[in-house]
């Protein structure tokens, strides 16, 4: 009997002790009718624009932005300023840059800058070109060179040669197809355009 006292004691402990653990729910009055405005939901805020000075803990630097593409109006300029400057041309069988095509290469560098200034993203293309004498395999290798001693030159005068390529048509893409040494001639040479 002892022994069943003291197990409801130990039940009824139990229960007490459960029972004052409980959470009670706050009842809103009845009588007030106002509704209880509930605390903003948090949003990420954005950082502010880097106004390029240092960060501060409070403002994280941003990454930098995507490059701007141009806008079909924008690459018919650069297209045009392109078209007006002049081809460096070259001796027979030589990718020496001559003392006409170093002034005509020196005259276009403020131009270049210009348009690489204004479009970072933009790289230029350097083509070299070969008259039709000579394999396909020879005047490819020579055009090549022709395009790789005006990007030295170039990349002398400032020009970042990050923004320069090069390319070889060899004798694929001529200016003339008469059969004559002043057309030869015109055919001989490194020619700068937009790269696509």
């Amino acid at each position: 009997m002892k022994q069943n006292t003291l197990l409801f004691l130990a039940a009824a402990a139990l229960i007490s002790v459960s029972a004052c653990t409980k959470k009670t729910v706050a009842q809103t009055p009845k009588s007030d009718p106002t509704p209880v405005a509930s605390a903003p939901a948090t949003t990420p805020t954005r950082a502010p624009r880097s106004s390029g000075s240092a960060s501060t803990p409070s403002q994280p630097r941003q990454q930098a932005s995507a490059p701007r593409q141009m806008t079909p109006a924008e690459r018919e300029a650069l297209n045009a300023k392109l078209a007006r400057l002049e081809d460096a041309l070259f001796d027979y069988d030589k990718a020496t840059i001559r003392d006409d095509a170093r002034t005509r290469l020196h005259d276009d560098v403020g131009v270049i800058r210009d348009i690489l200034a204004n479009y970072p993203s933009q790289k230029l293309l350097i083509e070299g070109h070969a008259d039709e004498r000579g394999s396909e395999e020879y005047n490819m290798a020579l055009g090549d060179r022709r395009a790789k001693a005006a990007e030295e030159f170039l990349a002398s005068m400032g020009i970042s040669n990050s923004q320069l390529q090069i390319v070889s048509y060899g004798k694929d893409r001529p200016v003339c197809t008469d059969k004559t040494e002043d057309c030869w001639q015109k055919n001989r040479r490194a020619h700068l355009t937009a790269a696509p």
